[in-house]
């Protein structure tokens, strides 16, 4: 194979973590982290990491940025694509192959594309100014955005606009910036993508064992020590739902229907963003669902 990095994508329960070790098992690799809440320390149930999974034939799997960091604090791109190579370049060093898996669109397209933009610094107090104001009011405002440097603002959402913002004060503050050229590996990508009812079916049935094995408990430890309810509801999905079921806003019922229709909704989300991807001149091999570590193979051996 030609390749140095191979990519397994594809929205939640779609069966990427279970292909990925398979993968590792067979071609003595190891699995990077492509997951925006798995690099948490104590969020486990509610971030999918199904750390047993990374067990195939008694053989531990190699795995690397899940459990990175203490729950409640800041995580951002620019530190994915920083710890991303670290390990990338470990793995290579050692003559494994490295294989990177998840479902969160933008860390990966961060790596596949490499975000020049994201080592520009967080301004907390220049975001108070805008959180303020609506999408359209943002947007109207576009105009005025920086376009130097190679910087194309994504518009999209209003929290991307606000970062565009963002970065545009830097660069107009700070004209001599110097953007570093990240390291772009030598990919190959493979997506799953399950037909939408037998997606549908996972979610909502994944979500009941969930909640039967411990996630609501998982939710109260993490308050318990210290985390915030806002910083939990910020993580989105399972911890804010859970949360506020916990803190009383609604009842253990709506919580549930609540939560399984939003997981349902992320689910297309990523759908969406991969789709972007391909727009945007990213290749994905689309596996079938049949037997799609045969055909992962089989495409290596092509490629």
């Amino acid at each position: 194979m030609d390749k140095q990095l191979i990519v397994i994508l594809g929205p939640t329960a779609s069966g990427k973590t279970h292909l990925a070790v398979q993968l590792a098992h067979k071609l003595n690799g190891e699995i990077i982290s492509a997951d925006s809440r798995q690099v948490y320390r104590g969020m486990n149930i509610g971030t999918g990491k199904d750390l047993d999974e990374y067990t195939i034939d008694n053989q531990a799997i190699p795995h690397h940025l899940i459990d990175i960091i203490d729950a409640g604090k800041q995580y951002h791109i620019h530190q994915f694509q920083q710890d991303f190579l670290k390990a990338y370049h470990d793995i290579i060093a050692r003559e494994k192959i490295p294989i990177l898996c998840g479902g969160s669109g933008m860390y990966l397209e961060a790596v596949l594309k490499g975000y020049e933009f994201t080592s520009i610094p967080i301004d907390e107090n220049y975001r108070e100014t805008l959180i303020s104001k609506s999408y359209e009011e943002l947007l109207s405002n576009a105009d005025s955005l920086v376009r130097r440097n190679g910087f194309k603002p994504d518009l999209s959402t209003k929290k991307r606009l606000i970062r565009a913002f963002e970065i545009s004060q830097f660069l107009s503050q700070n004209p001599d910036f110097k953007i570093p050229k990240p390291t772009i590996p030598n990919s190959i990508i493979f997506g799953l993508n399950p037909d939408t009812e037998i997606r549908r079916e996972r979610i909502t049935k994944r979500l009941h064992q969930r909640l039967a094995n411990g996630m609501i408990e998982e939710v109260r430890t993490l308050i318990e020590h210290g985390i915030s309810p806002d910083k939990l509801i910020f993580y989105g999905l399972e911890y804010k739902f859970i949360t506020q079921y916990l803190t009383d806003e609604m009842t253990y019922e709506i919580m549930v229907e609540r939560l399984n229709v939003a997981i349902h909704q992320f689910a297309k989300r990523q759908m969406t963003y991969f789709r972007k991807m391909e727009r945007d001149g990213l290749e994905i091999n689309w596996l079938s669902s049949q037997n799609p570590l045969e055909e992962l193979i089989e495409k290596i051996k092509i490629s």
